[in-house]
């Protein structure tokens, strides 16, 4: 199997066209139409499904780039290591939701790496994304989460891909506004009292291929009239801290982070629905010392704050 074929196959799942893969490489697309076409025959499958939207990859693409991934990354860290003289980096990658308590325990975990060379990477983003993020993009861990409802589609879904996965927390949603909202007033808040607020809601879909025009938390009802959509937490502080009229559902927020932005939550007891968040990894992966101690730091916060 040719090196350069690996790196071409990755750059093209990366850039979704042999076009632009081509420009990325300098590279002219005939060769690198006939590199993919070489490597397929190689393997025996069929990586890319070439349509009118570009190359989009096949389940086997998706595993095997997957494994390109790691082995052209594993390339570079042999060639700093013995070309330039430097020495190991350790590495911890996970994707997450938009959680302030799985925030407070990797912010926890980054404070104990101690002076050894090493790189994190922290991303928030939706399930879905996550999950790809272990296949495409070499991340080690995930965090989904997901309604309860959903839990046999999920599981089927880590089992097709061979995920291993562990539950983390459980827990119902709670009501996050600014601590003189007049919802702030009511020790519980039913779904009544939310009419002619703004709820704020993360423009992430819960339900797999939901359109962005169908955007919409579980928990929000016909009583929310007015909605702002954010796609980050910074966002979601910012605008709860300024306006009064706003809320969200939110998992429980640290108490500091509450007083930080002048915050409060409150319960719903109309609100039924539970939540899971699922730690994933590949069944072929094995933790690493970092993930570990991340673990210990993520199970910490989900005891005092869920």
């Amino acid at each position: 199997m040719n090196i350069l074929h690996l790196k071409y196959a990755v750059e093209i799942a990366k850039s979704g066209s042999i076009s632009k893969a081509s420009e990325a490489l300098l590279i002219a697309q005939p060769n690198l139409s006939r590199a993919v076409k070489d490597l397929e025959a190689d393997l025996g499958i069929t990586i890319f499904e070439r349509s009118a939207r570009g190359m989009v990859l096949t389940p086997d693409g998706e595993e095997f780039i997957g494994y390109a991934g790691k082995i052209l990354s594993q390339i570079d860290e042999v060639e700093k290591m013995y070309r330039e003289g430097h020495s190991a980096k350790r590495r911890f990658s996970i994707s997450v939701p938009r959680a302030s308590y799985i925030s407070e325990a990797f912010a926890r975990f980054s404070a104990e790496i101690g002076e050894e060379p090493v790189e994190l990477f922290y991303r928030e983003t939706d399930s879905m994304r996550a999950i790809k993020n272990i296949f495409s993009s070499d991340y080690k861990l995930g965090i989904i989460r997901y309604a309860e409802g959903d839990d046999r589609y999920f599981k089927e879904l880590f089992e097709e891909k061979g995920l291993s996965y562990e539950l983390v927390a459980e827990f119902r949603y709670v009501l996050l506004m600014r601590k003189d909202s007049p919802l702030a007033g009511k020790r519980e808040v039913s779904l009544e009292d939310l009419e002619g607020y703004i709820e704020v809601a993360h423009g992430d879909p819960f339900v797999v291929s939901m359109p962005l025009s169908a955007v919409k938390n579980d928990e929000s009802s016909e009583n929310s009239e007015r909605r702002i959509i954010v796609f980050e937490r910074a966002s979601q502080f910012d605008i709860l801290s300024e306006n009064r009229e706003t809320f969200m559902w939110t998992s429980s927020v640290p108490k500091k982070t509450l007083e930080r932005y002048g915050l409060v939550q409150r319960d719903c007891l109309e609100n039924k629905k539970k939540y899971k968040d699922v730690l994933i990894y590949r069944n072929d992966y094995k933790l690493s010392v970092l993930d570990k101690s991340f673990i210990t730091e993520l199970c910490r916060a989900r005891r005092e704050y869920i």
